[in-house]
């Protein structure tokens, strides 16, 4: 294994180490949540402290930025790993920058995201990190697995991280309305199962994803038509 190889394996080392045992963590605490919400509508007893709503908010603020971050992670290696096989920073430098301010542009609305109070700065920040994460996956070199999109671990990742934003974003209006409240829950559910198809498809795309040096071999092969001449 190569420096390549190594740096290959940090997205789905972080995803497994920390991000998945948050989800979790975030789940458990959901489903406290609401079943303290539902046995305090019916007046009725439960053990479930006061104080789990607080670390769901909590977790879950953690969860959203670190599922675009590891989003960013993923599509780091591949896009720089083209530009440098390309020399596109000799033939098009401006592409370069432009890549470059983008990851920046986009860790920076996130970061403002977060930070914003009202409405209108809420959806303005979290629309700048949605159109960075789209348009950074567009570069070349991000394997989208464009044959096969509805297994595609790109497509699943960039749904759930969307999804993460958005929820982050209406986060502070699900304490003043119940229709958002329920949208939030559904967007979650939905993001939910994004989760466990990243975990599928992760492990998939891990076994397809051959050492730098068979690459030359590998990527020869027919991936639609599953033959290698």
């Amino acid at each position: 294994m190569d420096i390549g190889d190594a740096l290959r394996l940090i997205h789905p080392i972080v995803a497994i180490v920390y991000v998945l045992p948050l989800i979790g963590i975030v789940t458990n605490y959901a489903f406290q949540t609401r079943q303290r919400r539902l046995k305090a509508e019916a007046k009725e007893k439960t053990k479930i402290p006061p104080t789990v709503g607080l670390e769901h908010v909590r977790a879950g603020r953690w969860l959203a930025g670190s599922v675009v971050g590891l989003a960013l992670l993923g599509m780091i290696h591949p896009i720089f790993k083209t530009i440098i096989a390309a020399n596109v920073w000799g033939e098009n430098p401006f592409q370069v920058i432009f890549i470059v301010l983008m990851f920046a542009a986009t860790i920076a609305a996130l970061v403002f995201l977060y930070w914003a109070r009202k409405p209108l700065w809420r959806g303005v920040f979290a629309t700048l990190t949605g159109v960075g994460l789209i348009v950074l996956g567009a570069q070349d070199g991000v394997f989208r697995r464009g044959y096969e999109w509805y297994i595609s671990h790109y497509y699943y990742g960039m749904a759930a991280a969307l999804l993460m934003i958005l929820s982050l974003a209406i986060l502070p209006d699900i304490y003043r309305s119940k229709a958002w409240r329920r949208v939030h829950i559904c967007l979650n559910i939905i993001a939910l199962l994004f989760f466990i198809g990243q975990g599928i498809t992760g492990t998939r795309d891990l076994l397809d994803i051959p050492p730098g040096w068979q690459e030359n071999y590998i990527f020869q092969c027919d991936f639609v038509n599953k033959t290698c001449s």
